[in-house]
């Protein structure tokens, strides 16, 4: 879909980012290091699943430090079952190596996207719940299908998409990313629920195509 004309977003997104603004990330993480690990072991795997074998994973692996310390055939042995996880593991290995410790976990995008298999949708989260000023809009698959929904952005390239909206929102709104991503989990599905959804009223998708069916 074609982007909105004629929508100040950066009044129009307000509600959104009020009704999200205390959401925390749907990984069930305890600190950063956590954090950190469970966003790469997500990537193209279900935060749920993920959730469910972390436990485990941070018994054998409390911190980046021990974590640095350990096999890639070891960390393989606890993620098995998640999908690319031979991949994941390498990614994983790298990073504890290159960190060491947890005191070391960078909180700048440059110094996050330098790290094996993080990529700015990773650091973007990362940034965001640790409290860390934004430095860019976070863009998952539910981001893309949200935004293009509601004409603030048009494609499906995350990364054109978080450019449409770094330039249409001032840096106070760029908390837009991770709010679409929760509406598009609850509200905004592949199936959307448009009766329920309070961005009605300025969605190119429901004033151009589902009120008029």
């Amino acid at each position: 879909m074609e982007k909105y004309p004629n929508v100040n977003w950066t009044e129009a997104i307000k509600p959104l980012l009020k009704k999200y603004k205390d959401e925390k990330h749907p990984l069930e993480y305890k600190n950063t290091y956590q954090l950190m690990v469970m966003v790469v072991l997500s990537a193209q795997d279900s935060d749920k699943h993920i959730n469910k074998i972390a436990p485990m994973l941070f018994k054998t692996f409390p911190n980046m430090a021990t974590l640095s310390k350990s096999t890639e055939k070891n960390l393989h042995a606890q993620i098995n079952d998640v999908r690319n996880s031979d991949k994941k593991s390498q990614w994983l290995m790298k990073i504890a190596q290159t960190i060491k410790d947890d005191k070391n976990i960078p909180y700048n995008l440059d110094e996050l996207t330098a790290l094996s298999g993080i990529g700015r949708k990773s650091a973007n989260v990362i940034l965001r719940e640790s409290g860390k000023e934004p430095e860019g809009i976070m863009v998952d698959l539910h981001t893309v299908r949200v935004a293009s929904r509601l004409g603030i952005a048009s494609g499906i390239d995350p990364k054109k998409i978080e450019k449409q909206m770094m330039e249409v929102l001032p840096k106070s709104e760029w908390d837009a990313g991770m709010s679409m991503s929760f509406l598009g989990r609850e509200i905004c599905r592949p199936t959307p629920k448009c009766e329920e959804c309070l961005m009605r009223p300025v969605c190119k998708y429901y004033n151009e195509v589902i009120s008029k069916m």
